[in-house]
């Protein structure tokens, strides 16, 4: 089994956290989001792994640093990790195909913008399964159209008219991959675009029409990154999973706590300092951050930060930051949002 991870895109919704750090590799619940999503998979799939690529934009943002984490990441799962560059932002369809040379037999496709929690089997008999999640306003999303055998018959954008509630997550397994490959291809041969992008859903579509079977399959969470908001509300939702789990060990040995009171769940990195402070519930907080004189819950603090005299209760703050809430100097740079 393969799983391919288009994640050119630098995440405008999300600055600006995303201007230097790529967006599926800002932490939720203390691991890059893309780490968390290919693990997910891994586990959902029930069977070995022997293959990750991944697909990857301006070589600026995505170097030699990232590579290192993404084999890493592909090393610990026992796969092997392949790393390919989608040249220019032309679509979905376009950056799976940058794949070309890992786009045979067995297969998940997953955007990393979103994490996921689920517990299913692949339909043997579907050429294809796309995971889809029920939503209260599916005008709002893709969605699929399904025939009396529960069976896709039609991918359909933002309805005007109601078809279905499964919206399209973004997550999608081929039994064998090379067939949308041939697809896609095609797409790109007769220039097919839509919005000045080529899109999988087409590819996709040129399947349909020769009758292969897809199939869906329901997750229980389907949890979003695309910005500031969402992606709190995903740290808090990842970390009450992972405590009701307890596969992972949240809070680091190292913290040190000084008349602090720590409300569970809540990601506390190596060698955190906390002073006087109430952090939780639903708080992540990244290695070598120092923490004073505070009361936050419900928020994500990257690395190496010094933060005094904050009172937070949905904040969102990147690395090397120095924050007091006593300031009375201050400087703030480009799309920085202070409420």
């Amino acid at each position: 089994m393969k799983i391919i991870v288009p994640m050119a895109g630098l995440g405008s919704r999300l600055r600006p956290h995303s201007l230097t750090i790529p967006k599926p590799l800002i932490p939720v619940a203390g691991a890059p989001i893309v780490h968390r999503l290919v693990r997910d998979i891994a586990k959902i799939l029930k069977q070995p792994v022997d293959e990750i690529a991944f697909i990857l934009g301006d070589p600026t943002f995505f170097g030699d640093a990232v590579i290192a984490q993404l084999e890493e990441l592909a090393q610990s799962l026992g796969a092997k990790a392949s790393i390919y560059r989608q040249g220019a932002p032309l679509g979905t369809g376009h950056a799976i195909m940058s794949a070309e040379p890992s786009l045979t037999g067995p297969a998940v496709i997953a955007y990393a913008d979103a994490l996921i929690r689920a517990d299913l089997e692949l339909d043997p008999k579907a050429d294809s399964v796309i995971w889809t999640k029920k939503v209260p306003n599916p005008e709002a999303y893709g969605v699929v159209k399904l025939n009396d055998k529960e069976e896709i018959v039609e991918l359909v954008e933002k309805p005007e008219t109601f078809v279905s509630d499964q919206a399209v997550i973004g997550i999608y397994y081929f039994k064998d991959v090379a067939v949308l490959k041939e697809k896609l291809q095609e797409v790109l041969d007769e220039n097919l675009m839509n919005g000045g992008e080529y899109q999988i859903n087409d590819g996709i579509k040129k399947m349909m029409a020769e009758g292969r079977i897809f199939k869906t399959g329901t997750v229980t969470e389907w949890m979003d990154c695309g910005n500031k908001e969402v992606a709190i509300d995903t740290n808090s939702k990842m970390l009450q999973f992972l405590h009701d789990e307890k596969e992972e060990q949240l809070i680091a040995d190292s913290v040190v706590n000084e008349n602090s009171t720590i409300i569970e769940p809540c990601f506390i990195g190596e060698n955190v300092v906390l002073k006087n402070c109430t952090i939780g519930p639903g708080v992540a907080i990244g290695a070598g951050t120092t923490i004073e004189d505070s009361t936050i819950s419900h928020s994500l603090i990257q690395k190496d930060s010094l933060i005094k005299n904050a009172h937070w209760t949905e904040a969102m703050i990147g690395n090397k930051v120095q924050y007091n809430g006593e300031h009375t100097r201050v400087s703030l740079g480009d799309y920085t949002v202070m409420k």
